[in-house]
């Protein structure tokens, strides 16, 4: 039996498995990814951009992207430690999209996590160079921190995350959201393209960084990628949901500004009945790439699983 204490709508019980609690396991590795976090970053001169930079990375959240590093470097055979640089760096450019997204210019929202976003704090010009310097210490942290690991998939590592963010991943995929946003005539294919570079490259590059991490096979890094695609792009399919279903304390920002925004969404393409079951049948089809591991995968499955039971 797989027990999810404390995970909403979560059910693993059909596995079999009688030792893995998935919130236990959320938990103990979000504890070990936080305490990096809040050593990684020490205020300095000048001190302004540090705590600007220390207050969204250190606000919370579930710790998702960097939990499926280190899940996936351990399931090659790698270790925590060999992936917590990494796994670390691929938060710090979380929180720097995050930043970024919530500025006036784009998205412009008020709350993040509950809390003040980070413009509210500190001004458009703070948030802004915050996000820069969280952007740039990530791959720096990554290269003066990774131990016990080639330097050449070091290098691999920051190649693939490089891509994954710039105008091939993320970037690309909000300027097409930005530029999508009011038009009437959005494709399901270009929302397909905006989700799976906006949010699917980076959720994409943490699955494939901690496989390069450990010496995984080019064979184990395509199905390792494939199962992430479907993840991430299941990821924000609920999040159109979650926008329209979850409360603005269930999300810990504001709620409804997709239909605000006049945002093409999932639902508003095809209801929302419909894109439940496309979120699930990803997660079928990214738990299918997963069969070659067996019950070594059961983690990778459960965080799968937990993506469309997630309520923020």
């Amino acid at each position: 039996m797989v027990t999810t204490e404390g995970t909403p709508n979560t059910t693993l019980n059909s596995w079999g498995i009688a030792d893995f609690n998935l919130a236990t396991y959320l938990a103990d590795y979000k504890t070990k990814v936080e305490a990096t976090l809040d050593a990684s970053l020490v205020i300095a001169e000048p001190p302004t951009v540090y705590e600007s930079m220390r207050y969204s990375l250190l606000a919370g959240g579930k710790r998702l992207r960097p939990i499926l590093c280190l899940a996936t470097c351990e399931l090659l055979g790698g270790t925590v430690e060999m992936a917590m640089p990494t796994a670390c760096a691929l938060e710090m450019i979380h929180t720097m999209s995050l930043i970024h997204d919530d500025l006036p210019a784009m998205d412009n929202d008020d709350y993040r996590r509950g809390k003040l976003t980070n413009h509210k704090v500190y001004g458009d010009d703070i948030a802004i160079l915050a996000g820069d310097g969280l952007l740039s210490y990530a791959f720096e942290f990554i290269a003066r921190q990774t131990q016990a690991v080639a330097p050449q998939k070091v290098l691999a590592v920051i190649a693939h995350l490089g891509r994954a963010v710039g105008a091939e991943g993320l970037v690309g995929g909000q300027v097409v959201d930005l530029q999508s946003e009011g038009k009437p005539d959005v494709t399901l294919e270009t929302l397909e393209f905006i989700h799976t570079h906006k949010t699917g490259a980076l959720l994409e590059a943490c699955v494939v960084c901690g496989a390069i991490l450990a010496g995984a096979t080019d064979t184990e890094c395509n199905r390792l990628s494939k199962f992430a695609q479907n993840i991430g792009l299941a990821f924000q399919i609920i999040d159109d949901i979650l926008d329209i279903t979850a409360t603005p304390e269930e999300l810990g920002k504001t709620a409804g500004k997709d239909v605000a925004a006049q945002k093409a969404t999932y639902p508003s393409l095809l209801g929302l009945d419909a894109s439940k079951q496309r979120a699930d049948a990803l997660i079928a089809e990214a738990i299918a790439q997963l069969e070659p591991w067996g019950e070594q995968a059961i983690p990778l499955k459960a965080l799968a699983h937990f993506i469309t039971a997630r309520k923020n």
